[in-house]
C-alpha cells in the first residue's frame, strides 16, 4: 500500500529565514529536557548556521529587490539571495539550467543589486 501526500502550499525561504525558524525550534526543544534533538534537525541547524550570510530581513529585502528585475523569477531570486554570487561566472552557474542566457548587462544589473547586501 502506498500513501501519497498532497502538496497544499509551498513557500520559498532563504537560508537566513530558515535559520531564524530553526533557531525558534531549537530554543523550544532546549526548554523541554525530555525531547531529544533528531539528527536531521541538528544537521539542518548546523547547515543554516554555517551558510546564512545575511539576516532574515536583509535576505528578504534582497529577494524583493531581485524580483523587480525582468530576468529574475522567484526560485532564482531565493537562490541568488542564498549564494550571493560575486561575479558573472557564479551568477551564470545559477542560471545554467534556464532556457535562456543573460547578457553581460543583465548579469551586471543583478550583481549590482547583490553587492548592496554584502
Amino acid at each position: 500500500m502506498t500513501i501519497f501526500k498532497e502538496k497544499l502550499h509551498e513557500d520559498y525561504l532563504t537560508t537566513a529565514e530558515a535559520k531564524e525558524l530553526l533557531a525558534e525550534i531549537e530554543q523550544d526543544r532546549a526548554l523541554d529536557e525530555t525531547r531529544e534533538m533528531p539528527y536531521n534537525l541538528s544537521r539542518a541547524i548546523e547547515h543554516v548556521n554555517r551558510f546564512a550570510a545575511l539576516d532574515a530581513e536583509e535576505s528578504h529585502e534582497l529577494v524583493d529587490e531581485l524580483l523587480e528585475l525582468e530576468k529574475v523569477d522567484e526560485p532564482t531570486a531565493f537562490k541568488i539571495a542564498d549564494l550571493l554570487p560575486k561575479d558573472r561566472d557564479e551568477l551564470r552557474a545559477i542560471y545554467a539550467q534556464q532556457r535562456f542566457a543573460l547578457s553581460g548587462d543583465e548579469l551586471d544589473e543583478i550583481l549590482n543589486v547583490v553587492a548592496k547586501y554584502e
